[in-house]
């Protein structure tokens, strides 16, 4: 009976194969610049940082510029509220007309900025006056992580977690404001504020009668893995997230728009570009597909091949062409063909141009 004695030697040398095996791959020597270079930190306190002094010079500039250039044009002033999300502090910058219609007078919009740190730039400017020469009231909150308002704003970064709530509050103050009409209030953003956009009108519960997406982020488990360790670390190191999509699956999915389309139930515009830079069009052909296979009863897409952009970003900033010293529209055919569907998609669904403090006139012929 030799069979228990075969069988000790094929594992013995099973495991003498495993130990050389082991041996040889602890000699290999590691490429320690690769390793650096691929190398995403998980603790907050390696969150990329910036020159926080500098960002609130160009914060005050940029709330100096808009004083100016409103003037005898709109009534512009920054405002601030609360986040419903934990009572932060959320400071806002607030459009109107000059002169206001009375109760439930004005439909409203909430437009929220993009960028992983951004904040609301005078590059809107020509845009926020169309916006208010419409009749809209136009809200676009600081959210956290937004620059300008020092290192606790920049560092309270949360993508896809308290700042769509800081965003969501915003309705709040609006409706401190007797003239907007509670019933006729939209939002509107662009790339990182497009995302949230998304996920505003993707919840169960929400005051918005329609949305905008341009060039929107959407799915945050693909978009980490195609951009690499550059972009990861933007976001494996915020404190509500602490890792990359396959440490935290449920928590990137969470936070990606594209698996959560299911659940709209408004109207929703979006506009994506073929030669996006930044929110690359791989991305977001999923997430018009997506709407077009699944909620073509409220979605709204429009796919622009190559158009003119603007900057190393190409196709991304397509509908925001503005000249950086006189802040005029650049237009381009896409650009105007973009913003003229814009205008008409919330004129169908919040009726700017009505004023509901007055009574309904009907005409009898």
């Amino acid at each position: 009976m030799r069979i228990p004695h075969i069988l000790s030697g094929i594992a013995t040398l099973a495991l003498s194969i495993g130990t050389a095996a082991s041996a040889q791959q602890a000699e290999v020597p590691m490429d320690t610049a690769r390793a650096r270079a691929l190398y995403v930190s998980n603790r907050p306190e390696d969150h990329p940082q910036r020159d926080f002094a500098a960002q609130i010079v160009a914060k005050a500039r940029t709330d100096s510029i808009y004083r100016a250039r409103s003037r005898g044009v709109m009534d512009f002033r920054k405002v601030s509220y609360r986040s419903s999300a934990d009572g932060m502090t959320i400071p806002a910058y607030l459009f109107q007309p000059l002169t206001k219609r009375g109760a439930r007078g004005h439909a409203a919009m909430v437009w929220v900025h993009g960028g992983v740190h951004g904040d609301w730039s005078e590059g809107m400017l020509p845009f926020v006056i169309e916006a208010v020469q419409r009749g809209y009231i136009i809200i676009a909150p600081e959210y956290r992580g937004s620059t300008g308002y020092g290192a606790d704003h920049y560092n309270a970064i949360d993508y896809g977690g308290s700042e769509v709530d800081d965003v969501a509050s915003a309705v709040e103050h609006l409706a401190t404001l007797s003239h907007v009409d509670p019933d006729r209030i939209g939002v509107m953003g662009w790339s990182h504020g497009g995302f949230i956009a998304a996920h505003l009108v993707f919840r169960d519960t929400q005051p918005f009668r329609a949305a905008a997406a341009m060039v929107p982020v959407t799915n945050l488990v693909f978009r980490l893995s195609y951009k690499g360790p550059n972009y990861q670390r933007s976001f494996a190191t915020q404190a509500g997230i602490g890792g990359l999509p396959f440490e935290k699956r449920e928590e990137y999915i969470r936070r990606s728009p594209v698996f959560a389309v299911d659940r709209l139930q408004v109207p929703m515009l979006v506009h994506v570009a073929t030669n996006d830079l930044d929110v690359d069009f791989v991305e977001n052909q999923q997430f018009v597909d997506a709407l077009r296979s699944r909620k073509p009863e409220l979605a709204e897409t429009k796919v622009y091949v190559d158009p003119h952009g603007w900057g190393s970003s190409v196709g991304h900033a397509f509908n925001r062409r503005v000249d950086p010293l006189t802040l005029q529209r650049v237009d381009s055919p896409a650009q105007i063909d973009s913003w003229n569907r814009t205008w008409t998609f919330f004129e169908w669904n919040l009726r700017p141009y009505e004023d509901r403090s007055k009574p309904v006139t009907w005409i009898v012929r």
